[in-house]
């Protein structure tokens, strides 16, 4: 302020300066990607449907990391995207319980996925793998999806090596 009073810097430059400060600050931000928040997706019409019988995925399943003959189901529903954009690589959670009660899948919350939910309604299908004693029906409980609106994660494909990753 002292600078001001005795007139050594112009009242005009200053406020140049400052526009032009103001101008940079705002381009910058501009500039910058935008943030890409989690996106809840409400799941509605939840069934589970046994696999048809000559589906290739359906035949000779074992569970997870054992030699116990599994069974195989489609879960089927209405994803509600009420955010008014796409939505890519959601992913399904919630809980899954046989007849007698028995949790499904112990310790496992995500089921699945949806690569790619439009904005508005529309239909999913994934499948899982039942251990063959549990009984049926299945019930499904506490279903959500959650997403985003851009991919945020690169996955490799079956054939292709991480070193083939590293070089795109």
């Amino acid at each position: 302020m002292t600078l001001l009073r005795a007139n050594l810097i112009p009242r005009s430059l200053i406020t140049q300066l400052l526009a032009v400060f103001i101008a940079t600050c705002f381009c910058f931000l501009s500039w910058m990607p935008p943030a890409h928040a989690l996106t809840q997706i409400d799941l509605k019409d939840l069934v589970a449907e046994e696999c048809p019988a000559d589906a290739a995925y359906a035949e000779n399943l074992t569970t997870s990391g054992s030699s116990q003959q599994a069974t195989c189901y489609l879960i089927r529903g209405t994803a509600v995207n009420r955010s008014g954009k796409d939505i890519v690589d959601a992913d399904i959670f919630g809980r899954i319980y046989d007849a007698d009660d028995s949790p499904v899948m112990k310790n496992r919350f995500r089921l699945g996925g949806i690569e790619y939910v439009p904005a508005g309604e529309s239909g999913f299908t994934f499948r899982v793998s039942v251990p063959s004693n549990q009984r049926a029906p299945l019930r499904l409980e506490k279903f959500k999806a959650s997403g985003f609106t851009s991919k945020v994660r690169r996955f490799q494909a079956w054939d292709q090596s991480i070193d083939e990753l590293n070089t795109k």
